[in-house]
């Protein structure tokens, strides 16, 4: 069981997949959905403080090298296009504007992007961290209850 527990924390903290497919596999393994949703967003909450004093630096150190440099520039533009979009479309509501962009699971949002946005935009630690949590709690239960929902149906159908 200690591996599925491992295997759920670490699917959870790769980007783009995130707590959005940690839950639904941690409880296709068989984790209790509880469990699989506990240790999805603690593990989706992990890289957070890396990415935010990090990634930014290690991206623009990295977006002028011969291989991973186009990559590089991409991932700051993504980034940096993200959170302008956050500051034009929340004006002061930019804590309420990222929670939302990392709580509604959508392709190319979660944890990783917004807070990449927010450390693009030199947002405030605490309260990105703050904002990153409060979307990933959102997130979590968005996808919980489409994953109970999904594994209902399925054993109907079954």
């Amino acid at each position: 069981m200690l591996t599925k527990y491992l295997l759920t924390l670490l699917i959870s903290m790769v980007p783009i997949i995130e707590l959005r497919g940690a839950i639904p596999i941690g409880t296709g393994m068989g984790v209790k959905w509880q469990t699989a949703v506990a240790i999805s967003m603690i593990g989706n909450m992990i890289p957070v403080p890396f990415i935010f004093f990090f990634a930014r630096r290690f991206l623009e150190w990295g977006k002028d090298k011969p291989v991973i440099g186009k990559f590089f520039s991409w991932c700051l533009e993504k980034g940096h296009k993200g959170g302008e979009k956050l500051k034009e479309k929340a004006g002061k509501g930019l804590f309420w504007a990222l929670m939302l962009f990392v709580g509604i699971p959508l392709p190319g949002t979660g944890a990783w992007t917004g807070t990449l946005a927010a450390s693009m935009l030199d947002m405030d630690f605490k309260k990105s961290v703050l904002a990153v949590m409060c979307g990933v709690i959102l997130a979590a239960v968005i996808i919980t209850v489409a994953t109970l929902l999904g594994f209902s149906a399925f054993a109907a159908v079954k």
